[in-house]
């Protein structure tokens, strides 16, 4: 069974302590700095306890980041680009398809047109 790419992983490899702010920061593509800031300033400003108990219950029923779970740094903020807003992604899919295809088109009518220039230049070869 493959990976879930749209899933919540802990990031052991890049995270400090349990992975937790590291797995957040890979899933929402925020730097992880800020993901650790932001965690040490809710903790500060009077969420002591609740961070903490959070953070333990999160480390235990989270899974491990698979390895080899992104093909690349692309594949990467693609599938981040995916999980913080899908409709905007199948829009942006769908606008590189149809630019590809409209691309296509143009290539394809001008190889397949009466193209003068193109005609002559071959006969001029002959």
């Amino acid at each position: 069974m493959t990976a879930r790419r749209t899933k919540f992983y802990l990031d052991k490899q890049n995270g400090k302590w349990m992975g937790v702010c590291a797995g957040i920061a890979d899933y929402s593509g925020i730097d992880v700095i800020w993901v650790r800031v932001g965690a040490v300033l809710i903790t500060l400003m009077g969420a002591f306890p609740w961070t903490l108990i959070a953070y333990f219950v999160v480390a235990y029923f989270a899974e491990n980041k698979p390895q080899g779970l992104y093909a690349d740094r692309d594949d990467e903020k693609f599938w981040q680009g995916v999980r913080s807003n899908p409709g905007r992604s199948t829009r942006d899919v769908r606008a590189k398809f149809r630019d590809i295809d409209r691309r296509l088109a143009d290539i394809e009518i001008y190889y397949t047109s009466r193209n003068t220039r193109l005609a002559d230049e071959i006969e001029r070869l002959r």
